[in-house]
């Protein structure tokens, strides 16, 4: 296996958002990209040469775009080309299933922005004469509703059937990880199936865990050689995953089977030591902004209660407390100060029965 790759993440480098983060480390190497798309369309394989892979830089992309953290981008040469040119792989990661009617809406702005980027980087002089990259676009989805695949375009637009044949159609190919036979995923005993059979039993009972976590860390570490950097990655992701999703009792005991089936157990527990502090980290950033949400939510409450010399707490609050963005939050409270009666500020609150 190829180590290619460009700004890779290190495995010293902590992982502070889990669900995303973890899985966009290990897609920034080729090899575990070659994986999906051996899994999703694997009649791609011989035309691409993912020896020569690439992470991109996605500095040209729209900030709006590049925040977009769990994102992974990378480009592969067809095989045979003595040039860069060749397919520009798009990965969307996805946990959450909320998303799920806007998901190829969503991956045609980027598929646009994408073209637009090379467009701004061709030479003007052959610009008739160059070709701009095809996209291969994947949505890789870890969450536990049930997802259908990305819904057509003509599905979540008011598209009369006379005009549909106006609206953009392409495949994406869509892995639901949770829903796949584990088999499988496991079936090239490619080591990132077997992360992801584990992943599968994030949050199984211990002995199922316990099962798919010894299989997954005897099978990995069978693999040596060229591939170390990523068995260190894969061993990596275990460890993240056992201190991320598995209670406080039970992380020892994974940790340990990790431990004895590595050829490296000293590496292994800096890895968990370095886990261990990054949950730390976590809960006193988690227990900062809940500290911000209350006060925040508390001086709306407060605000409302002194104008109009009302108990709001009772109507107000619960609705107030299921809002997650304390930046959402601080904008209410400026409404607060200045709305011109409770009702106004209930039908800002609720939008027409939708929190803002």
């Amino acid at each position: 296996m190829s180590n290619s790759v460009s700004s890779v993440e290190g495995s010293d480098e902590k992982v502070y958002h889990f669900p995303d983060r973890s899985i966009r480390r290990l897609l920034q190497y080729p090899e575990f990209v070659r994986y999906l798309v051996a899994l999703l369309a694997p009649e791609l394989l011989e035309y691409l040469d993912f020896d020569r892979g690439i992470h991109q830089n996605r500095s040209f992309l729209s900030a709006t775009l590049r925040q977009r953290e769990a994102d992974v981008l990378l480009r592969v040469p067809f095989q045979g080309s003595s040039s860069e040119e060749g397919v520009q792989i798009c990965i969307l990661i996805e946990h959450q299933s909320s998303i799920e009617a806007l998901m190829r809406l969503r991956m045609l702005i980027y598929m646009g922005r994408l073209w637009e980027g090379e467009y701004q980087r061709l030479d003007a002089r052959t610009e008739g004469e160059q070709r701009w990259s095809p996209i291969l676009p994947i949505v890789f989805y870890t969450g536990s509703d049930r997802w259908t695949e990305p819904r057509a375009l003509t599905e979540i637009l008011n598209v009369p059937r006379t005009l549909a044949r106006f609206v953009p159609t392409f495949d994406v190919l869509f892995l639901d990880v949770k829903r796949m036979a584990g088999e499988t995923l496991t079936e090239s005993r490619h080591p990132f199936g077997w992360l992801l059979r584990v992943l599968q039993e994030e949050h199984a009972d211990e002995t199922a865990f316990r099962e798919a976590l010894e299989v997954a860390v005897s099978e990995i570490s069978r693999l040596g050689g060229t591939a170390d950097t990523h068995l260190r990655e894969a061993l990596n992701y275990l460890i993240l995953l056992i201190f991320h999703r598995r209670n406080e009792v039970e992380r020892d005991a994974f940790i340990d089977i990790v431990k004895e089936k590595s050829r490296d157990e000293r590496e292994v527990e800096i890895m968990a030591q370095t886990a261990a502090e990054v949950l730390i980290e976590q809960g006193k950033e988690i227990g900062i902004e809940q500290g911000a949400k209350d006060t925040t939510i508390g001086s709306i409450l407060l605000f409302l209660d002194t104008r109009f010399e009302a108990n709001t707490a009772e109507t107000l609050k619960p609705t107030l407390e299921a809002i997650e963005d304390l930046q959402r939050l601080k904008r209410l409270l400026r409404e607060a100060t200045r709305t011109q009666s409770l009702e106004a500020f209930t039908r800002t609150l609720t939008n027409n029965g939708n929190v803002l």
